[in-house]
């Protein structure tokens, strides 16, 4: 799993058009909550623990869900000819964006974390529209890409003119900059994920990026961090109980029950349907860092979390002039 829950277009034999009801919605939103978490969680572990550490044992932890997913569903995880490649630049692309994005939590704060990954969309209609043309830019579109980035530039802009870097859980211009990097990054890793579960079963695929990022950020981590394993034992430091909870949350919950779920909406449900509540996940993240971790609020935070929101929406909701059979 990565940052963020990928929703694959929708196409005949995967997803179904039925409407969504009470139940639907309200199982979507779980998925939305859970991982407007994530920001909150990566702070909690990365208080004690190396951020690339956090980032490895996370998606360690998710390989574990997967391969047990896989194995429950039948999907056998066995690479075929023509796959270890996608497979080696997915893993290459999830370490370049977990990692940038754990950092930037972590060198900024929780909050800015929920605003700025969820810039995300930006790069994904812009690389649909001008790169792989599947999906064209329309004035909705844009209007909602402009509420994003000015979202983001309120935000920014606030960071760089704070006077308080030196209180705990504010922001920092370069963990900002690195979150910044890392929706770049899960835009196009989104667009690279949708043409590869075209070919490659999504469990599969999703199991070896999984399990090549982990070796990356292995690699990385006993280059540049120092950890000693025996600090995951002081189960005794309330501290470290909390950081542990973090790591089990993002690899469990986020990579887990968000997987699941997703997975059954898009039986059922087409992706348009299901991605539209998406607008909510950094409104949840940005409540989860202030009551969770005492991030500052103000109303540059709040201007800049709706901005973010309206653009979401903006940018997924789905047109009504198209035939229910249409791909979005």
């Amino acid at each position: 799993m990565s940052t963020a829950p990928q929703l694959e277009p929708d196409a005949p034999g995967l997803v179904g058009q039925q409407p969504l009801t009470l139940t639907s919605v309200l199982l979507v939103m779980v998925t939305v909550v859970v991982w407007a978490g994530t920001p909150t969680a990566v702070r909690f572990s990365t208080d004690l623990l190396p951020p690339i550490t956090v980032a490895g044992l996370r998606f360690a932890l998710a390989a574990i869900f997967m391969a047990a997913w896989a194995w429950l569903h039948g999907t056998g995880l066995k690479i075929n000819p023509g796959e270890l490649r996608p497979m080696l630049l997915g893993g290459l692309l999830m370490f370049l964006q977990i990692g940038t994005f754990t950092l930037g939590v972590h060198y900024s704060n929780a909050s800015h974390g929920s605003i700025f990954i969820n810039t995300y969309i930006f790069w994904v209609v812009a690389i649909d529209h001008f790169v792989t043309k599947h999906d064209r830019l329309t004035i909705r579109k844009g209007f909602g890409l402009i509420f994003a980035a000015a979202g983001a530039g309120l935000i920014l802009s606030s960071t760089v003119g704070s006077q308080t870097i030196d209180v705990a859980e504010s922001a920092s211009i370069n963990g900002d900059l690195l979150l910044v990097l890392s929706a770049f990054i899960l835009g196009g890793k989104i667009c690279y994920t949708k043409n590869v579960v075209a070919r490659i079963a999504p469990d599969r695929f999703i199991f070896w990026h999984d399990v090549f990022g982990v070796a990356l950020f292995a690699v990385c981590a006993f280059g540049v961090e120092r950890f000693d394993p025996t600090q995951l034992l002081q189960i005794d430091n309330p501290r470290m109980q909390a950081a542990l909870w973090g790591i089990a949350y993002q690899g469990f919950a986020v990579a887990g029950l968000c997987y699941a779920l997703q997975t059954r909406l898009l039986e059922k449900h087409a992706a348009s349907k299901v991605a539209v509540f998406s607008f909510a996940t950094p409104l949840f993240g940005v409540l989860f860092a202030v009551l969770l971790r005492g991030d500052p609020i103000s109303s540059t935070l709040f201007v800049s979390g709706l901005s973010i929101a309206i653009g979401i929406l903006l940018v997924n909701y789905p047109s009504r002039s198209k035939p229910a059979t249409t791909t979005p």
